[in-house]
């Protein structure tokens, strides 16, 4: 899947940030969950507890972008993380709504579909400028 070492220890390290904005994530949507919030607003609220988690540190450590933050790149991570939170609060609803399948386990499926989602977005345009345009995006 990966053709060299480089790449494989980048998405190491986006798996690696990945399990902290999961855990912020699923942190906060417990409390939330926990203090009566409606668990879709409890999705979009803890969701993106765990998207600035991932801006600060996908940028610096897994994408290693140096330089100021600019104003597409931070456009282009609000778009890559929308997107990745209407799928998975539409997941969310699908699974547990329509589906009747447990929350945390729509929730662990949602996140998983959400994982994938950010991270072919991040890697192929959000932080892209940074690495050298070979035709391999894994």
């Amino acid at each position: 899947m990966f053709n060299d070492k480089k790449k494989y220890a980048q998405f190491l390290r986006f798996c690696t940030v990945g399990l902290g904005n999961t855990s912020v994530d699923f942190a906060a949507f417990f409390i939330l969950s926990w203090a009566g919030i409606p668990y879709l607003l409890a999705q979009v609220l803890s969701y993106s507890a765990g998207v600035l988690n991932s801006f600060i540190f996908n940028r610096k450590w897994t994408f290693k972008v140096t330089g100021k933050t600019n104003l597409a790149e931070i456009m282009k991570f609000i778009f890559i993380n929308s997107f990745s939170i209407l799928v998975s609060s539409c997941m969310l609803f699908i699974l547990h709504d329509i589906n009747s399948l447990n929350i945390w386990l729509a929730k662990i499926a949602a996140t998983g579909i959400a994982i994938t989602v950010n991270y072919l977005g991040s890697r192929i345009w959000v932080f892209a400028a940074n690495r050298p345009i070979t035709g391999n995006y894994m």
